[in-house]
């Protein structure tokens, strides 16, 4: 049986063995260094020649950058730095020898590094990103359950679009039937709050936008969430709890990641309930103001985000933006039906957009108007338009970009590395 490295701490003073991968090897004289990593954590393994015998020295000598093996030693601290291990090695045993690796310590541009994403992945700072994106996940499942939410999966293959957009990726079903790979599971989990009351779905979804910016991806993983009987405000405070919950967590469980990402988590620790608000029409005032020539009506673009982000130190929700450029379901504002009982969550620091949510229409006069102003089939909405015809209440939701989250709170300036395989308009592979 052999240990973790992530065990160390308890285990100083003790044998312990390892299995991992050698991602540094260096020698001086007498004395071998090995940077072992074994998935849990890295540490330096010291091979001093006079104390193994000759086929281990000789092994530590010939181990290449990623071979794989096997080493036994005293576990100790860290003479100089706190919560710092090593392995005095006593033996070694090289499972596999790796070929001349291709990733070295030059500047790799990042096209050779995704070409080569099935390796990258094996560095400290992909390592990293990847637990971190880990804990946001298992953080949202305890928030919900902890919430009362249940998990409800949506369909991957839809025979029609969730917002009415064309940018799809189609394929073909059976008897010449075209089919669509989802964009969103909202539209399948508004249908189950009338069972469950609350819930959310977590998987992948796709979209064909033919967007080559540092926060688009074609597949990324999408959090949709939709409460029974919770109206604007109320989607808003759950919104900030969760993203709150969500950032505290992983300070609390990643700050060695963070910290291996030179990640400035001062920021992070102010990510604290409740967040900034404005309107759409407060936001456009102030963009304005700094010089952008913004129309009242517009949607918000990346480099607006990017400046309103930067003046605040927290999430800022923009909310009630206008009717024409939001989707078809989503509530009018009583007070102002030219716009929309939504709001978009803008992370700070110039991240942007990160949560999308609204009060949805409940009414079914209203939303089969809407979905005739919007030109959508209305026989492929049907089966939606009967969740407002039995026991209609109202309600609300919002999704979130899994890849957008990780970017942010990591401080990652784009998308493609939070994700274990990108899928971009120009990249399918590997």
């Amino acid at each position: 049986m052999h240990q973790l490295i992530s065990q160390f701490p308890s285990l100083v003073g003790q044998s312990a063995t390892i299995k991992g991968w050698a991602y540094n090897v260096r020698s001086s004289g007498k004395i071998a260094f090995l940077q072992i990593r074994d998935g849990s954590g890295f540490v330096q393994a010291v091979i001093v020649q006079n104390q193994v015998d000759e086929i281990a020295w000789n092994r530590a000598l010939d181990v290449t950058l990623e071979s794989s093996v096997s080493v036994t030693g005293m576990v100790t601290k860290h003479p100089k730095h706190d919560d710092v291990y090593e392995l005095q090695v006593t033996s070694l045993e090289i499972i596999q020898k790796a070929e001349e690796y291709p990733i070295g310590k030059k500047e790799h541009g990042p096209d050779f590094l995704l070409d080569n994403r099935h390796l990258w992945l094996r560095a400290p700072s992909q390592w990293a990103i990847q637990r971190v994106r880990n804990a946001i996940i298992y953080a949202t499942y305890d928030w919900f359950r902890d919430n009362d939410f249940i998990k409800i999966d949506s369909p991957i293959l839809t025979p029609n679009a969730c917002e009415g957009t064309t940018e799809l990726f189609e394929i073909d079903y059976f008897e010449e039937r075209k089919a669509y790979l989802s964009q969103s599971g909202q539209l399948y989990i508004e249908a189950a709050i009338a069972s469950v009351g609350r819930c959310f779905d977590f998987g992948p979804v796709f979209r064909a936008e033919k967007s080559k910016t540092r926060r688009h991806l074609t597949e990324f993983w999408m959090m949709d969430a939709e409460m029974a009987f919770v109206e604007h405000e109320g989607n808003l405070q759950i919104q900030e709890q969760l993203v709150s919950f969500i950032v505290k967590r992983v300070l609390e469980t990643c700050s060695a990641e963070l910290k291996l990402l030179e990640r400035d988590v001062e920021p992070l620790k102010k990510v604290v309930a409740p967040f900034y608000r404005l309107t759409h029409a407060e936001a456009i005032r102030i963009l304005r103001e700094k010089g952008s020539d913004i129309g009242d009506m517009d949607d918000l673009g990346a480099d607006d985000e990017t400046t309103l982000t930067q003046m605040y130190d927290k999430p800022i929700f923009i909310e009630k933006y206008p009717t024409a450029v939001k989707a078809f379901y989503m509530k009018r504002d009583p007070s102002d039906p030219t716009r929309v009982l939504n709001a978009d969550l803008l992370a700070p620091e110039g991240y942007g957009e990160v949560i999308g949510g609204s009060q949805r229409e409940d009414d079914y006069d209203a939303l089969i108007a809407r979905v005739r102003e919007h030109n959508l089939p209305e026989k492929d909405f049907q089966w939606y338009l009967d969740l407002r015809k039995y026991g209609s209440v109202p309600h609300s939701g919002f999704g979130y970009g899994l890849e957008r989250l990780v970017a942010w709170i990591c401080g990652l300036h784009h998308v493609r590395e939070t994700i274990p395989f990108p899928r971009l308009m120009n990249r399918l592979e590997p």
